[in-house]
């Protein structure tokens, strides 16, 4: 058993529950016992995932064990090293500390920004850096502008380009103070660096604390009133981009995605930039609002199925489906509009914007906030804040986090720049951490499941929704604040949307009565709604639009027979045959009352009413059909559900090192089994030789039950792995070995045609 294994299995449960808790990638799976625990620990993807998860000032004080640095004066050195410690990726005497193997290989070659030792460089450097007074004359003896080349490689990282062989570079590679390591790269001697950095310290500049941001605190319930106004404009302009495909339908493009042209119309219909009309598209196809429509001729974008009953839902739960689907989507909306490596366009919904690691940038931003409430930093500051926290996530990456910022304020998840109570309730929730009651709302209880914490944090932030209008003289309806589901949808039946925010305004015109009408709400019925909505008194006006429009609507009436139209007015029917802007649809008189025509009934209803005129369909009986607009819907689909992590518990941790600890003592016990068990079940065999050998074992198996006495048994797992156990045979039967694992008092049963050896136990009963 190697040093690092010894250390793992002598740890104390407590210690060792403490590790798995600080590497949560270590329980997956669950390791059979100590000794798979250290070889999963310092293996190379699971030292790069601690790594990850470390401060630049820890990565810091690594770098200083890496170079064997004395840390002893070194500030906050001793908790950085206790952290390393903690996680074992230092181990050993805490004078002589033993870094993992893996660091190495995970890390860059340079530490501190150091370069490699001279000996690795050349013979001639490894002179010149092992004479201190020639080295010194040496670096005295270079020009200014050699000296700011050697300085500026000093401070990290120590390689750079020949830059078209530049006298002072050149001179530096002559004189053996740099090393050219390629054709046209060149590196600072660690040794040379270590000199030039005698007045900074060996590590350079270091950083035990990110650095202050120049925002002042603020009032959480500022960040929270800016955030929930932002989460209503994200729902409010989702509903118009979604209405705008609904009306509009998109055409898929044949790579998919969404074509740029249908992106631009969809943006300026809801008057919202092109960049957050992506983003919100994303979203809402995350989120299951948008689907693709297939029929015979093509595939387009239009809402599915679930839109409706989202479009119905509170605005808080709206708001939370979006967010939700934010944080879960593993797609970048922000390359939208841009061009890929083949120079073909990335279009939005396509799959050139799915990107794995998107989700975890968004936590990361939104969690690097959390951890700092009532701070609304500049978007430079939260950058450098979550470099600090996290600089190898961030290596590479700043363009995406700079967008996760931007998006996070798009949806309201931060307001002012700082995180919102109801974001924050959010992401408790997907990092596994109860806070039932963010806002202190209710003594206690549960919350139904649509009642989330972000939802009622929310809600109770948002102005109550309101169930009445205020009708203007002109016509015009305003809705002072959010209007409650059943109110929208009657305004949308009864007048057009002009403008949302916090007051949305309708208008009230005979086309939109006239459609209220063919839905078949009476006159009567349409007067009694907006005296029930109205604050204000009803404006004559508007009493006798809809008196005007009721007048004349069903004056005529269309069907199909080619399609006809007849009504009871003769005059009215003479005036349509001899109206001229309906010559086109060939109208004939069949009766005083009947006209015809070759056309379908619904390019004849469609003409007329173009015409001014207010027909209504009838069926073959004669009766009036009066029914709602067909709304086209893509099949539902669910939406994106996010990573939630479960809470690693200590019963949990316990239950884990208990089998562990189990999984030891097999081990010990295996270690006892016959040499000839112990070959059986770790080496291959012939087939002949297997055969013979299960044949024996189960010879032996068979006089352990009539005897009643111990045997060792060699056999392999489900999982492949060999391993021999001491047991007490019951019974054989139905290709199984009954036993009884006396250490455990736990009846066991193993397949036959599993067990490669056996062997009498020489222990006393």
């Amino acid at each position: 058993m190697s040093e690092f294994a010894e250390l793992i299995r002598t740890l104390p449960d407590e210690a060792l529950a403490a590790l798995l808790k600080l590497r949560p990638d270590l329980l997956t799976p669950v390791p059979a016992d100590t000794v798979t625990l250290a070889a999963r620990a310092q293996s190379t993807v699971s030292v790069a995932r601690a790594l990850d998860g470390l401060d630049q000032f820890t990565l810091e004080i690594l770098d200083g064990l890496r170079l064997g640095v004395d840390l002893s004066q070194v500030p906050h050195a001793g908790a950085a090293v206790d952290r390393l410690r903690a996680r074992f990726l230092a181990y050993g005497d805490p004078d002589n500390l033993t870094l993992a193997p893996a660091i190495d290989e995970v890390t860059s070659p340079y530490p501190a920004g150091l370069g490699r030792p001279a000996a690795q460089l050349g013979a001639e450097i490894a002179e010149l850096m092992g004479d201190p007074a020639k080295l010194r004359r040496a670096v005295m003896s270079a020009s200014p502008q050699a000296r700011a080349v050697l300085d500026r490689l000093a401070e990290g990282p120590p390689v750079g380009t020949m830059a078209a062989l530049s006298e002072p570079v050149t001179w530096l590679v002559e004189h053996h103070l740099l090393a050219e390591v390629s054709e046209g790269a060149v590196e600072l001697p660690r040794e040379l660096g270590l000199l030039l950095r005698r007045d900074a310290g060996p590590l350079g500049t270091l950083h035990p604390e990110p650095l202050a941001t120049a925002a002042a605190p603020v009032e959480q319930s500022v960040l929270d009133s800016a955030g929930a106004a932002q989460a209503m404009s994200a729902v409010r302009d989702t509903e118009s981009l979604l209405e705008a495909l609904a009306t509009d339908p998109a055409p898929v493009l044949r790579g998919g995605g969404l074509g740029v042209l249908p992106l631009r119309r969809l943006a300026k219909t809801a008057a919202i930039p092109e960049n957050d009309a992506a983003l919100l598209l994303e979203v809402a196809h995350a989120a299951g609002l948008i689907g693709e429509l297939e029929t015979s001729t093509e595939s387009t974008f239009t809402p599915a199925g679930g839109y409706d009953r989202w479009r119905e839902a509170p605005i808080a739960q709206r708001w939370a489906r979006l967010a939700n689907a934010w944080l879960a989507m593993a797609r970048q909306p922000s390359l939208a509009g841009g061009r890929d490596e083949r120079d073909r366009p990335v279009t939005v919904l396509s799959a050139q914007l799915e990107w794995a690691g998107a989700p975890s940038i968004r936590r990361c931003v939104l969690s690097t906030l959390a951890a700092r409430p009532g701070l609304a930093p500049p978007a430079d500051d939260l950058i450098a804040l979550v470099r600090w926290r996290s600089p190898r996530k961030m290596r590479g990456r700043e363009g995406a986090y700079r967008e996760a910022i931007r998006e996070a304020a798009v949806l309201g998840l931060t307001g002012a720049g700082g995180i919102t109570t109801f974001g924050k309730a959010l992401l408790l929730a997907l990092d596994g951490q109860v806070d039932d009651d963010p806002l202190g709302l209710r003594p206690g209880g549960e919350l139904p499941p649509e009642r989330t914490p972000a939802v009622v944090a929310l809600d109770a932030l948002l102005p109550a929704p309101v169930d009445h209008v205020l009708v203007q003289a002109d016509l015009t309806v305003v809705v002072p604040g959010p209007a409650e589901p059943s109110l929208v949808t009657e305004l949308e039946l009864l007048a057009e949307h002009e403008s949302g925010g916090a007051a949305s305004v309708y208008r009230v015109t005979p086309v939109s009565v006239r459609r209220a009408l063919d839905a078949g709400f009476p006159a009567h019925d349409l007067h009694a709604l907006f005296k029930r909505r109205s604050r204000t008194p009803v404006p004559q006006a508007l009493t006798f639009l809809i008196d005007d429009v009721a007048r004349t609507h069903g004056g005529l009436r269309a069907g199909s027979a080619g399609a006809y139209v007849r009504g009871e007015d003769e005059s009215l029917i003479t005036t349509v045959l001899a109206d001229r802007s309906l010559a086109d649809l060939q109208l004939r008189r069949l009766a005083p009352t009947v006209l015809i025509t070759p056309f379908t009934s619904g390019r004849l209803l469609a003409s007329l009413r173009e015409a001014g005129y207010a027909p209504v369909p009838e069926d073959a009986n004669g009766a009036t059909v009066l029914s709602r607009p067909r709304v086209r819907r893509a099949p539902s689909r669910p939406a994106v559900a996010p990573q939630r992590d479960h809470p690693i518990t200590t019963a949990r941790l316990r239950g884990v090192v208990e089998e562990m600890r189990r999984g030891d003592a097999r081990m010990r016990v295996a270690r006892q089994a016959p040499a000839e068990v112990r070959a059986a079940a770790g080496h291959p065999m012939s087939s002949l030789t297997a055969v013979q050998a299960h044949t024996q074992a189960l010879s032996i198996l068979q006089q352990a039950v009539r005897d009643k006495v111990k045997v060792w048994v060699g056999y392999v797992d489900a999982h492949g792995a060999s391993a021999s156990r001491l047991v007490r045979p019951v019974s054989i039967g139905a290709g199984y070995l009954r036993a009884e694992d006396d250490r455990t008092q736990m009846l066991h049963t193993f397949a036959l045609h599993r067990i490669t050896a056996a062997a009498l136990s020489e222990q006393p009963d």
